[in-house]
């Protein structure tokens, strides 16, 4: 039997990455590469989006251990500021639903809006009163740290947490900590 390989970094309790070895692929593919994801980005089963904070969740589309990147929807369904915050690398946004806002910026993200977000400037992000639900595609080159009113790292997110918050979501839903691993690149 041929042991699977860690993931990079030999994270503990990681596992191996999605994909296996070559024998398990069935592809015929060079063991280290994994098959693409294709499927719905807004799911049926609504189990699939993990729960990050009260009336906000992100549902996951693709997990980069390689970049340290992801691709995610978030969706909130109350109004308010969710979050004061910065990225050290690039993120991109499409707003699928509803709107929502940076309260040190004049303009608003509404349905079909493209969104750039520059390295370093730190933003909070708000909906307003009468949106009962946004929807919004982020793909985040790298990590996520919150700040407060002045500045200062008060946590964070990264490939790795945002892996283990879907491994102990999937696991007290009932689809299993391995469902996680089908975005996991």
């Amino acid at each position: 039997m041929t042991a699977r390989p860690r993931r990079p970094g030999g994270r503990p309790g990681a596992g191996a990455p999605p994909g296996g070895t070559r024998a398990e692929l069935g592809s015929g593919g060079p063991p280290a590469i994994v098959p693409e994801i294709a499927e719905a980005a807004l799911p049926d089963d609504e189990r699939v989006w993990v729960p990050q904070s009260p009336d906000v969740w992100f549902r996951p589309l693709l997990l980069n251990t390689v970049s340290g990147g992801w691709c995610n929807l978030l969706r909130v369904r109350r109004a308010g500021v969710l979050s004061r915050h910065r990225h050290p690398m690039v993120v991109t946004g499409y707003v699928i639903r509803g709107r929502w806002r940076y309260l040190e910026h004049d303009w608003v993200a509404e349905t079909g809006s493209f969104v750039y977000e520059p390295p370093g400037e730190i933003h909070t992000l708000a909906v307003p009163d009468d949106c009962p639900e946004m929807i919004t595609f982020f793909n985040i080159s790298g990590a996520m740290i919150y700040v407060d009113e002045h500045g200062s790292t008060t946590g964070y997110e990264d490939v790795w947490t945002k892996i283990d918050m879907c491994r102990r979501h999937y696991a007290e839903c009932g689809l299993g900590e391995r469902y996680v691993d089908r975005y996991v690149r």
